[in-house]
């Protein structure tokens, strides 16, 4: 009896390379707990040098992310405002909301091939 050993599948540059934008726009899911742009940043270090859609989408997914980190810690401020805090705590779940939303958005575009844009981001990072 003789058994035929099958090659391992390694996913192929262009796969790893989509699955790394792809996680990059994910980290968005974590924005409530003002750690989203953390694995955004850290994708766009390790394939920044290499560009390609990985470096880019990274780079798209951090400076959306900071956007949304300068507003959370705008809202946690007015939260803690005496009379408006409220405003401040509706803020900081509509942007939770907003980031979980659009992060799902971008990674199921991305992780179809495509490209994606948020509809609202300073270019922080170029």
């Amino acid at each position: 009896m003789s058994y035929q050993q099958q090659p391992a599948h390694h996913p192929s540059g262009a796969d790893q390379t989509r699955t790394w934008a792809t996680l990059a726009h994910l980290g968005g899911i974590l924005a409530y707990f003002f750690i989203g742009w953390v694995p955004a940043l850290v994708i766009w270090l390790v394939h920044r040098e290499r560009g390609g859609q990985a470096a880019e989408q990274a780079r798209v997914a951090l400076n959306f992310q900071l956007t949304l980190l300068v507003g959370l810690v705008v809202a946690k401020i007015v939260e803690n405002l005496p009379a408006i805090g409220v405003i401040g705590w509706i803020a900081i779940i509509g942007i939770g909301i907003i980031s979980l939303v659009l992060s799902i958005l971008a990674a199921v575009a991305v992780n179809k091939g495509g490209s994606y844009r948020y509809p609202f981001s300073l270019e922080l990072v170029r």
